[in-house]
């Protein structure tokens, strides 16, 4: 990097901090700092959707893939994200909406203590706000690593810059901030995408190699293959499902996104407008890293250092620096919009049942708390992303894919499928016992089975295990021992429909249907 990429990446840091300034002025209260107040248009709402998905994770170890094994690295990330996002239109946007708009909380998880009972709200509560602990501390290490390639800042010092500038903006803005910084991040992440696409072309081309007949070329045999290497059809399906609930608000950020909005329509067209741009814009992100193998030669075995040599090779002072940017915008969406998310969890759900005091707190302190809350969060997650092994990106990818994944089914299948109608039997026992048992299932498949099985658990296997368990024993549960009260289907009733007066089921007798639901 020169002065001029210095300039950019400085002015970047600006802008984001100016951002956050300015929306200061539209937080008044919690609701505002938490949910945007509701009022926020449903394109920027699914443009914060999209942008809060990525991270510096894509450019390192889904370019290392990318560069190893091809395509299969959008048909087996992103194509499923989009899936997942576009059946979730239908299905949990208009309802997550709908826990703001009527039934006034702030929180994704704060419905159930009322949908389930306390006990429940605070296992997935504590095990969610640990588990993101953990997932942005690898997001932290990743950008960090990227900075310190570039840069020659060490690891620390690059998880110290990155986590404070975040910390300003989304402190003092909120959700808004949050919204609005990932818009320009957008935008610095369009410009960079298409400078790279072009860049990338224009490279082939100069090596007489066809934008379309690049995929004959003996170093990118096999690379147009959907399917190959750890990445299968199981995968692929296990992926899909796993995706479904983490980015329709499994994984926080993305639920507080359909809250945002001003009606459970304006919800779907979110979810919509996210879905295309996780269908189309990650294409573009991708090609440069699928021809990657024709231009340089990888330092790490794995490739992931594959795009980061592309950038430095084929980029003029001035557009490296906007790559670099890029690299950040997503990277620090993700991660304040987490922050976000778990502060909201903390000062909602968790607070008020560990402090008196927090129950009775006003507009003012509740605000105050909802900052400092943020502030520790993300304090806690630059001190793990110190612990994480950076240099060795397969050490990250691990983080993201295996932990996350596989942790992420057994907290959001109580809490997505809570909403639902033809889950209404599933109450605390159904609840606790798929997230205790789906936990219990991630560590016997990733260590003691791991440890005695020749070759290992095959990584798709290792995350959608503890889905799988926690999905089969909540609806098996609900079946046999169904705790659908009045009280409960009042709840559920209110948040898949409009009206005032929603009709509310007769509860179930075990082993009877319930009566007066579709």
């Amino acid at each position: 990097m020169n002065s001029l990429d210095w300039a950019v990446l400085i002015g970047y840091f600006g802008v984001m901090v100016a951002i956050g300034v300015w929306s200061h002025k539209r937080v008044d209260n919690v609701s505002d700092f938490f949910t945007a107040g509701g009022k926020m248009p449903w394109w920027l709402s699914g443009i914060s959707h999209h942008m809060s998905g990525y991270s510096a994770v894509m450019f390192t170890g889904y370019a290392g893939i990318a560069y190893t094994y091809g395509v299969t690295s959008f048909i087996t990330w992103s194509f499923p994200i989009a899936l997942g996002i576009a059946i979730g239109s239908k299905l949990f946007a208009p309802r997550i909406n709908r826990l703001r708009s009527r039934l006034h909380v702030a929180s994704p998880l704060e419905y159930l203590k009322n949908r389930y009972n306390l006990q429940t709200q605070q296992a997935l509560a504590w095990s969610g706000m640990l588990l993101k602990i953990v997932d942005v501390g690898a997001k932290w290490a990743a950008i960090s690593t990227l900075l310190s390639v570039f840069t020659g800042v060490s690891l620390d010092q690059g998880i110290l810059i990155t986590g404070a500038i975040t910390a300003v903006y989304c402190t003092i803005g909120g959700l808004w901030a949050d919204a609005l910084t990932e818009l320009g991040q957008f935008v610095i992440q369009l410009l960079a995408g298409v400078s790279m696409f072009v860049a990338v072309v224009m490279k082939l081309s100069d090596k007489h190699i066809g934008f379309l007949g690049a995929w004959d070329e003996p170093a990118l045999h096999g690379h147009g293959k959907p399917l190959v290497g750890p990445y299968g059809t199981v995968f692929l399906l296990a992926f899909l499902f796993i995706k479904l609930f983490e980015y329709n608000g499994g994984m926080l950020n993305q639920a507080q996104r359909y809250m945002a909005t001003g009606s459970p329509h304006e919800a779907e067209r979110s979810a919509r407008l996210s879905s295309v741009l996780w269908l189309v814009w990650p294409v573009v992100l991708f090609f440069p890293m699928w021809m990657s193998p024709l231009l340089v030669h990888a330092q790490k075995p794995d490739g992931s250092d594959s795009y980061a040599l592309m950038t430095e090779q084929l980029l003029p002072h001035g557009l490296l620096g906007l790559v670099i940017v890029g690299f950040f915008s997503h990277t620090m969406a993700m991660c304040s919009s987490d922050a976000n998310a778990i502060a909201a969890v903390f000062t909602r759900d968790v607070a008020p049942v560990l402090s008196s005091r927090a129950r009775a707190w006003g507009e003012r302190s509740g605000l105050v708390a909802a900052r400092v809350t943020t502030v520790v969060f993300l304090g806690l997650s630059m001190a793990v992303a110190t612990q994480v092994d950076s240099p060795a990106f397969k050490d990250i990818i691990t983080v993201v894919i295996k932990w996350v994944a596989g942790l992420m089914g057994p907290i959001a299948i109580p809490m997505m499928l809570g909403l639902l109608r033809p889950f209404r039997r599933s109450g605390p026992t159904a609840a606790l016992t798929s997230w205790a048992a789906g936990l219990l299932a991630f560590w016997l498949v990733n260590y003691p089975i791991n440890w005695n099985v020749d070759g290992g658990v095959p990584l798709q296997y290792q995350v959608s295990i503890p889905l799988a368990v926690s999905l089969v024993l909540y609806v098996l549960i609900g079946h046999l021992k169904p705790e659908d009260t009045p009280e409960r289907l009042a709840i559920i009733e209110r948040v898949n429909s409009d009206g005032d007066a929603a009709a509310v089921p007769v509860p179930a007798a075990a082993g009877d249907d319930v009566v007066g639901a579709p």
